[in-house]
């Protein structure tokens, strides 16, 4: 392994502010890694001005498998830059650490992918099959580049995909999908000494917050990994001023579905409640979806989880476990292809994700190269 390579494709991609957006400045950096190579099929598939998904083919010398490997180009916002002690576009490393927004989550992932497919064209590796790089736009803002590709047939073709989201170098097999919801309220203003002359939209709300909690309560069910569903109101907002009643509100939500409570089942029981609570005439409430994303269902014992589980333990020295995440990822959409496959998520980083002075550790990030590679060949071998 050429590891001051791998380590400058890293601090590169770190470089490139992709927040929530100029995502094509990141597939441009990465076209031009593999324009080198005729052997790899590049295809650029835009989203939007300034957004460009990346899809990176690479064929073997015999027929065989299609994996495919998943990584996002956008990072979340630093917020306050004068918080951080290394800067978060500046790719800094130390002896110990590589520093920026998107180290952990996830251009380390992403970084060590790109690192692994160069090398295999750069030595002529010899595999069967085909691998597929998915570079994608959107995630942290709701997966819809990997919705846009998967729609579009380039994950149809998969026999397994590995995700390279930070899981700390555990084997992910499954998580955990997402519902948000936004719920507004249409009243009527009055003043708050003739309050029956209006209508209060922040009462309709209240009313929505009880009957969704009555729906919810007997949904009981623990999954054996990823626990309980969760849903939470996390975000309230109406009314003018003190002495008025308010003529408008808004409630968000958010929902974190398992395998035994599915997105589309909820949606379908959340949408019947606000038409029952609509046919009260008090009532006049609307209910929009932000980017919902399935849970990921999974088997531990699958061959894929297993090999990743025995690579990555002969590589780290102890035994790796097979587990579940919280978190939603890209496979939430690319699972919606033409075929079933198991997807594994495994990626260098940590907890600092989202945090000032985000960082991966260059240990991890090497051993992830290791594994990706010694999975990729096992696999299509």
């Amino acid at each position: 392994m050429d590891k001051r390579k791998a380590l400058i494709i890293l601090q590169d991609l770190l470089k490139i502010k992709s927040v929530n957006n100029h995502e094509a400045q990141v597939a441009d950096y990465i076209k031009l890694q593999f324009d080198q190579y005729p052997a790899a099929q590049v295809t650029v598939v835009n989203y939007a001005p300034g957004r460009s998904n990346l899809v990176i083919t690479i064929h073997g010398d015999q027929p065989g498998k299609t994996l495919g490997l998943s990584g996002h180009l956008d990072v979340v916002s630093p917020g306050d830059i004068g918080a951080w002690q290394h800067p978060p576009f500046a790719g800094e490393m130390d002896t110990e650490n590589v520093y920026g927004r998107g180290a952990s989550d996830m251009k380390g992932g992403l970084a060590a992918l790109i690192y692994v497919l160069l090398d295999l064209l750069k030595q002529k590796r010899s595999f069967a099959g085909t691998i597929r790089l998915f570079a994608t736009v959107g995630e942290e803002t709701g997966n819809y580049g990997a919705a846009q590709l998967t729609r579009q047939g380039f994950a149809d073709e998969l026999d397994a995909l590995i995700v390279a989201e930070p899981s700390q170098l555990q084997v992910e097999y499954t998580h955990r999908g997402v519902i948000d919801y936004e719920l507004a309220a249409t009243g009527k203003a009055a003043h708050s000494a003739n309050p029956t002359a209006g209508n209060n939209a922040i009462d309709q709300l209240f009313r929505f917050n009880t009957a969704i909690n009555e729906l919810m309560a007997p949904k009981t069910q623990v999954d054996p990994v990823l626990g309980p569903l969760l849903h939470n109101v996390t975000q309230i907002a109406g009314g003018e001023q003190i002495n008025s009643i308010p003529a408008r509100a808004r409630l968000y939500g958010n929902i974190r579905t398992t395998p035994l409570y599915p997105n589309q089942p909820l949606m379908a029981e959340i949408e019947d409640l606000v038409a029952q609570l609509n046919e009260q005439p008090e009532n006049e409430l609307q209910l929009t979806y932000h980017y919902p994303e399935s849970p990921l269902p999974g088997n531990p014992q699958a061959p894929f989880v297993q090999l990743f589980r025995k690579v990555a333990s002969n590589t780290l020295g102890h035994q790796v476990a097979a587990v579940g995440d919280g978190g939603a990822t890209d496979a939430s959409e690319f699972i919606r292809a033409a075929q079933k496959f198991p997807v594994v998520i495994f990626g260098p980083g940590n907890e600092s994700g989202h945090q000032v002075d985000e960082y991966v550790a260059i240990k991890d990030y090497l051993a992830a190269i290791t594994i990706y590679q010694q999975v990729i060949l096992q696999f299509l071998r």
